[in-house]
């Protein structure tokens, strides 16, 4: 069999398209990702209030000193971990 042929070849465009699936499939999550992110900039420059609870929950650890500060959002971690895991679970189905 020549260089070159299709059965050759085969390996070659079979990887190549199953990269190219998964270039799709991480582009698209890209993009939704992108846009959450504009939506919450947007919710942040317009409307602070709403996202002014954040990191201001019981147990949230705030250490502040004359040397330096630091901060540990548990709760709020919490709460979040749990929202995004509803809308994950939701978008799956």
């Amino acid at each position: 069999m020549k260089r070159g042929t299709a059965l050759n070849l085969f390996p070659i465009f079979f990887t190549t398209w199953i990269f190219i699936k998964s270039m799709d499939f991480m582009a698209r999550w890209i993009m939704i990702a992108g846009a959450i992110l504009l939506v919450l900039g947007a919710i942040m420059h317009l409307a602070p209030w709403l996202l002014n609870w954040f990191g201001k929950l019981p147990g949230d650890i705030r250490i502040e000193s004359e040397r330096g500060k630091v901060f540990i959002p548990i709760t709020s971690m919490i709460i979040v971990s749990i929202v995004l895991t509803i809308i994950v679970n939701i978008f799956k189905r």
